[in-house]
This record gives C-alpha cells, structure tokens and sequence, in this order.
C-alpha cells in the first residue's frame, strides 16, 4: 500500500510527535485535535506541550507544507487515532473500567471520510477487544463499507493496533529507535499497519494479532507497576525500621541478578498508572498481584502526605506561637515524572492539592510550566521559583526529581524540616 496521506487523530503527547515524524519523512499529514488552540498553535510552527527535540520537527513539518493541524477530519490513505483512554469507577465505586468514548468519537469522526482501501490503526493504549470495538463503531457508522470483523481479508477497510511506547522526554528517538508490536484484525491488516509503520520506525515491527498487541501494552505497564509497588513498599517498610532505603537499594543493587527500581511519591502518567487497572477489570479474580501492586502505588502519595504532616508538627513544636496559617510548604514538583509539563494521573499533584487543604500556605515549584493547573488554584497556593521557595519554606517537600533540583541538592539538603519521596538525597 502506498501511504501518501496520513492522518493523526488526537494531538497530544503521542500524536502530535508521532503525526511530525511522519511528516519528517516528506509525508503529507493532516493531525486533527477538538482542542483550536492546539490546532492554532501547530499551525503556527509552534507546540503546546513539553517534549525536547518536538519543537524543532514541528517547526519544519509545518514551514515545509507537509504538516498541517485542523479540527475536523479529512480524506486519508491511513488514519491513526491516539486519543486519551482514561478510566472511571463504576457505579459502586470498586472497579476501574475503561472509558473508550474517546476512541468512539474518534471513530465516529472520521467514519464520514473513510474510503475503499484506508488503513486504520488505533495507538491508544486499551483494554482487550478495543479494537474490534472501534471496527464496530466504524461498521456501524458505514454500512456502504466493509470490515475485517465480517469481511475477513476481503474487506475495503484494515483494522490494526499499534500501541505506543516511548518514554516521555524521548519520544522523537524512540518513535523511531524502538521496536513496535503490530497486531492487525486479519494478517493482511498487519501487513498495511507494517507497511505504514516502516516509513520511519527503524526498529522492528513484530507482528502479531489486535488483542495480543493491545494485552503486550498492559503487559508492559503491569511489569513496571509490580517492579515500582516493590521499592515503594519498601521504602515505607524501611522508614518503619529506621533503615535508609536508597542506601539499602543500592547495596542489594549490587547483586548481579539484582535491579530493583528507585521508590518514589507514587506512580502518575497515562500509562503505568492506568494500564494495569484495565487487567485488573478483565480477569479480577486471577489478577491478584497486579491488582495488589495497584494499591501499593496508589497509597504511597497518602503515606507521603502523612510524613508531611509530621514535619508540620515538628514546626508547631519548634515555634507554638506560629498557627498553621503561619506556615509554607514548598512542594518541589508536580509533574508525573522528572523533567517535563506532563501533570496527568500525578501522585505529586494530588499531594500538593492535600497540602493545599491542610490550612498552611503552599508554594508549587514546578519549572516546566508557566501556571498553576485549575486543581491548584487556591489563596494559599502560587508557583514560586526554586530559590524562594527554599527560602521561605518552613517544610520542604521533594515530590519529583528534576534536573533544577538535583543542581540545587546542597541548598536542599540544608532545609530543616524536609520530606524527600524520590531520593535527591540519597
């Protein structure tokens, strides 16, 4: 198949590098957002989130004619959507379960401009099954078209997942460099969706079926979530023992069959965060130790919230007549991960949104963004510069691991009431 247009459905941290990429290979590329100043903003050259190198390929991509964002879909060879797939409770509150309306009207967004021979490729990360799903949807809004799912390899239009799989922060050399897990509907599906993926991907494209391709994303996410719910237990075992854990996980470290990962103030981002609970919802009853992992990372930030609370006593006992009004607590960092803007699924954004309600002044120092999000927008909460904010501070609390702040370790280390969840000390 000959891929002249592509489109990207969903601009975000995965699209719209992904859709800049393709551009990068003189392909013609339309990326679609429901987001105008998104759209406005890639039009212009420019990007709306925080990922190094992007801006420069967006720049080119859209000076040289070959990458140009709108909001409402057009005529493609191949259609990639990469829309967010968040989870919600169900109505007892007990389950995560998939919110796939993203995909859906995704789907029911470009129905309208499909034609005979497109390939459709879905990268969002998804429970089992979301693939057909969205064939389903695709079906159903084109009766005048057929599917894989009752066509076979027959069918006018390719069905295919490709989940992404970069780390943020590298996403443009690892879009490229690392290998991509291709399942397609029926193997000539596979086939187009490898075909597609070749124009850039250096890597290997590994071929395989819709829902083993979309259970390897989980899988992925759900070995790293188990890895990381160990050091975080751990660190709180440690605490309870009086043991220092960075020092102990560098010493276990040295085991040669040994690697446990560094704990931290919890698990954040669309992915290890998230994945896994689409596991769990599946087969609740064998995904025991997925499941336990889940609760492990997802208590930490509370654990975190408690030894913040302790160094607020030891500041009322240290100066009684101040009240907790009085008080400043410096949350250093709010992203899900060090060194970019990324805030979704954050354990350090929830902290500092308790801090907030804990009655002291708060400053948010974050370097990668330039305003507090909507759940931060309190009288006691600003985002302060770093070197105010160690100033000021009466507790310090180290919530993510950015670079600013492994360059200012010393100054850090000399607050006196301090609360490190990621070890820039250790």
């Amino acid at each position: 198949m000959s891929f002249n247009t592509i489109s990207v459905i969903g601009l975000g941290y995965i699209g719209l590098p992904t859709a800049a990429v393709f551009a990068s290979r003189k392909k013609k590329v339309i990326g679609v957002d429901v987001n105008q100043h998104a759209v406005d903003t890639i039009n212009k050259g420019e990007i709306h989130i925080v990922e190094p190198e992007l801006d420069i390929v967006v720049h080119a991509a859209v000076t040289e004619g070959y990458l140009h964002a709108t909001t409402q879909p057009e005529p493609a060879d191949a259609y990639l959507i990469a829309v967010p797939t968040p989870f919600y409770h169900d109505e007892t509150g007990s389950s995560h379960k998939a919110d796939l309306s993203y995909i859906e009207a995704a789907s029911k967004a470009i129905a309208p401009v499909l034609q005979a021979g497109n390939l459709v490729v879905l990268e969002s990360t998804s429970p089992v099954g979301a693939t057909e799903q969205m064939a389903a949807w695709l079906a159903e809004a084109r009766p005048d078209l057929t599917f894989p799912q009752t066509h076979g390899e027959d069918s006018d239009i390719r069905i295919a997942h490709c989940p992404e799989r970069v780390l943020p922060g590298h996403v443009i050399r690892e879009l490229v460099e690392n290998d991509r897990v291709i399942g397609g509907m029926t193997p000539k599906c596979s086939q187009a969706a490898k075909a597609l993926y070749k124009i850039f991907v250096e890597g290997e494209c590994v071929i395989t079926n819709a829902r083993t391709a979309e259970m390897a994303k989980l899988t992925e996410n759900s070995f790293r979530d188990v890895n990381i719910a160990f050091a975080n237990e751990l660190s709180v075992i440690c605490d309870k023992l009086d043991i220092n854990v960075w020092e102990l996980i560098a010493l276990a470290n040295r085991h040669p069959r040994v690697n446990i990962l560094q704990p931290g103030a919890g698990v954040g981002g669309h992915c290890i965060a998230v994945d896994p609970w689409f596991i769990v919802d599946s087969c609740p009853e064998e995904a025991k130790l997925i499941h336990t992992a889940r609760l492990v990372n997802d208590g930490k930030p509370q654990w975190v919230l408690e030894q913040i609370r302790k160094q607020l006593d030891a500041v009322h006992c240290t100066h009684p007549a101040k009240t907790r009004s009085d008080i400043t607590v410096a949350c250093l960092g709010i992203a899900f991960k060090p060194d970019i803007d990324d805030l979704r699924e954050s354990p350090a954004l929830g902290i500092a949104q308790q801090v907030a309600t804990l009655g002291c002044k708060v400053q948010i120092v974050e370097p990668n963004i330039e305003a507090l999000p909507a759940k931060l927008q309190a009288d006691n909460v600003s985002l302060a510069p770093l070197h105010q904010a160690l100033t000021q501070a009466d507790v310090v609390c180290v919530l993510v691991k950015h670079k600013p702040f492994i360059e200012h370790a010393d100054q850090v280390r000399e607050s006196k009431h301090l609360v490190d969840a990621v070890g820039l000390l250790g």
